[in-house]
């Protein structure tokens, strides 16, 4: 059978397989066609498209959950953890400043870490923080408490190196670390550290997480934060430091133990040496910069932490207790100044030896300086007993105040004339120091010399007990025996007062008359203190007046500073009080045992070092104030007849009315010190009453006579009992044991 042949092109023509022809059957079934169509119109090209919009929605979806679900761990594992220990990292030590900031003494911790309060702003170099930051935390101002590019970084370099060669801790994950410390440096740990300054950023301003990171980074020891490790180290606050300690001070909390200074020097000072390198290939430094500071050795001890004004720094500590930061009224560079000045003086005077000072602002009554002993840490000295503020014997001090009354009173003028002669008040007969009268002398001559006779005859008139009373009026304590009422001898020291007090009391002088009571913590609330009235005006200008002439120690200057000088009965206590028109400075020299110092008198031991004092304050003299208005300046030709004498109402003693012999000093039964550098290794002996000439015997073998003074000076014969007896022209004797020690 023959094929029939086609016209259709071979090219045209179609080759029917069977998918085709069996759409093709579905086609032309009229049942079918319809649901064929839609079919193809559901997936027709967009349907690619649809589906994938679908997958981005799941994924989405299921992004979100996971999201929401982590961000829910870590909320609930940041809950888990507690609150923040914020309260116990901002603890630190108890700090003492003085009237500009300045460092006074610091206490440490109950455990016996130094931990500093510091203000990154304006109590660190910002040299050390560019340091710090470029080294530890490019970006703190930046991230909100975790870098994730350090982060990164960390992971990577792990990775490649297999074992961690950095960190990427933030300054504030680096707090979180201090305020929950853990030994262990896992995952966990770091975890922690994240979600804790993440919690640190919301609940912290930059300024505060850097401080706060300031005072509590590790330096080795007991140091924590910056201020107590520059100061330990250097030996200074961290306000100014070099490029050299400002990297050491970057270094040193990376190790703090095994970069100690005063353990491991070499191994900080390489420490030291590779932030240096570092900061150059950062180009924070340069090269010749870090090269110097390469040069510069580290410090191999510890510098001790400063103990200025400790005697009123515990005083101000226990005032109030719960306080961290107490500032007083003291001037640094003042106190150290005249703390140096009584250390001194003090090695010089004798190993037994301590002194006080007190130095006031007669304007505001602030204390500019307190020292309490001569060494606060010498027990021979009992250097932690505050002698300023010891009850003593003041001697021949309280005489200017006795005068101003009596000027007040207007019975006497400082022209006027006085007698300065042997008179007796009932059963008491005051004597001059010296065992001599001057006669008749003018009242200012006789308060200048420091005269007794006519200060009991003025304190006569004046009344004790009124004194007492103005005293007291002005803030100053008296002590007297119990008892005991105020008498004359309390003109002469009978009376026990405090140097501080006593400050207090010649502050109104030049203050012309009035007193304001002495603070030494400062207070940011209102000063309610009142002046009190110590005399009238005219009466203090003219007892300034009369002590700005007393002829001043050797080689100082006179007519500078008003002075006043006393000495207790046996040698106990030298005095010294002084002020010019800005500021009042006392001086107390002794025992604090209260032992005699034989030679020791105001003059000699406390004068010198209250002119010293003032040299040293740094200031030029102030002039006193000029005269009040109404004040009365004549010579004694041109006083009022009354005014011109002051004529006493006790009881002239006459020639034959001669006490009996006594020794005055040493007294029986007290202990000596052989060699003392007061006295040049003698020991006075000073006699009162009986008939010239007197002899002096040490142990019944005759030593010399006594001189027209009443008084002898002997070498003391060596330590042990030694009995010395005193024997007149009549054949009277007195005799009493002494210790030599």
């Amino acid at each position: 059978m023959s094929e029939r042949p086609t016209n259709t092109p071979a090219a045209s023509r179609e080759v029917l397989t069977p998918a085709k022809a069996s759409l093709r059957a579905k086609r032309s079934n009229p049942d079918t066609a319809p649901a064929a169509s839609g079919l193809l119109r559901r997936f027709a090209p967009r349907n690619d498209g649809w589906r994938g919009w679908r997958w981005i929605r799941t994924t989405a979806i299921v992004s979100a959950v996971f999201i929401v679900a982590a961000l829910g761990s870590l909320v609930a594992y940041a809950v888990s953890l507690g609150p923040l220990p914020l309260d116990e990292a901002r603890q630190t030590s108890v700090t003492v400043v003085d009237r500009h900031g300045k460092l006074l003494r610091a206490y440490a911790m109950a455990d016996g870490r130094w931990r500093l309060p510091v203000d990154a702003t304006t109590e660190v170099d910002p040299r050390y923080l560019k340091l710090l930051l470029a080294y530890e935390d490019k970006r703190f101002y930046q991230h909100h408490g975790v870098d994730p590019l350090a982060v990164g970084r960390a992971a990577l370099q792990l990775v490649s190196h297999g074992r961690i060669v950095s960190g990427g801790s933030t300054i504030t994950m680096q707090l979180a670390r201090l305020m929950e410390p853990r030994r262990q440096r896992s995952v966990g740990a770091k975890l922690r550290q994240m979600v804790r300054a993440v919690e640190l950023e919301q609940m912290l301003s930059k300024q505060q997480i850097l401080d706060l990171y300031l005072a509590l980074a590790p330096y080795g020891g007991n140091l924590e934060g910056i201020r107590a490790a520059s100061i330990a180290y250097f030996g200074k606050e961290p306000k100014r430091l070099t490029l050299a300690e400002s990297a050491l001070l970057v270094a040193l909390p990376q190790s703090p133990e095994t970069r100690r200074l005063d353990r491991f020097p070499d191994a900080a000072q390489a420490a030291r040496d590779r932030v240096l390198a570092r900061m150059v290939e950062d180009g924070v430094i340069s090269d010749e910069d870090a090269a110097q500071a390469r040069a510069v050795p580290v410090a191999r001890q510890r510098k001790p932490m400063p103990v200025l004004a400790p005697h009123s720094a515990d005083q101000a500590v226990i005032a109030d207790k719960n306080a961290k930061l107490i500032r007083l009224t003291l001037d640094a560079g003042l106190q150290r100044a005249l703390e140096t000045l009584a250390r001194d003086r003090a090695a010089a005077l004798g190993p037994d030896i301590s002194i006080g000072i007190v130095a006031v602002d007669n304007a505001n009554g602030d204390v500019l300086a307190h020292v309490g002993s001569a060494d606060y840490f010498d027990d021979r000295r009992a250097g932690q007993v505050d002698m300023a503020r010891a009850v003593r014997s003041p001697g021949s001090t309280l005489k200017p105040f006795i005068y101003g009354l009596a000027f007040e009173d207007g019975f006497v003028h400082p022209e006027s004339l006085i007698d300065d002669r042997p008179v007796r008040y009932g059963a008491y007969a005051p004597e001059n120091f010296d065992m001599t009268f001057q006669g008749t002398v003018p009242v200012r001559k006789a308060l200048q010399l420091s005269l007794n006779v006519p200060a009991i005859e003025l304190l006569d008139r004046v009344g004790a007990a009124r004194l007492a009373s103005r005293l007291k009026q002005a803030g100053s304590e008296l002590v007297l025996p119990k008892d005991e009422a105020p008498g004359l001898a309390m003109g002469l020291g009978g009376v026990g007062v405090k140097l501080i007090d006593l400050v207090q009391l010649y502050s109104g002088l030049p203050r012309l008359g009035s007193v304001l009571p002495l603070r030494e913590i400062a207070s940011s609330s209102n000063d309610k203190r009142e002046t009190l009235r110590l005399m009238d005006q005219v009466a203090a200008w003219q007892v300034g007046s009369v002590l700005l002439g007393t002829p001043p120690p050797e080689n100082a200057v006179r007519n500078q500073i008003a002075f006043k000088t006393g000495t207790s009965y046996g040698y106990r206590d030298a005095w010294s009080v002084g002020f010019d028109g800005r500021m009042t400075i006392g001086v107390w020299v002794g025992r604090p045992d209260g032992a005699p110092v034989p030679g020791m008198i105001g003059r000699v031991a406390a004068a010198p070092v209250l002119f010293d004092a003032f040299a040293r304050s740094g200031q030029m003299r102030t002039p006193l104030p000029k005269a009040p208005k109404g004040t009365l300046v004549a010579s004694n030709a041109k006083l009022p007849l009354p005014l011109r004498r002051f004529r006493s109402s006790g009881d002239l003693v006459q020639p034959g009315d001669d006490k009996a012999l006594r020794i005055q000093f040493p007294l029986n039964g007290s202990r000596i010190d052989a060699v003392s550098e007061a006295s040049a290794g003698a020991l006075p002996v000073k006699v009162a009453g009986g008939v010239l000439p007197m002899t002096v015997m040490v142990n019944g073998l005759s030593v010399g006579e006594i001189d027209g003074r009443r008084q002898r000076l002997i070498a003391p014969p060596g330590p042990g009992f030694v009995r010395l007896t005193v024997m007149d022209a009549s054949g009277a004797a007195d005799t009493v044991v002494v210790r030599i020690q």
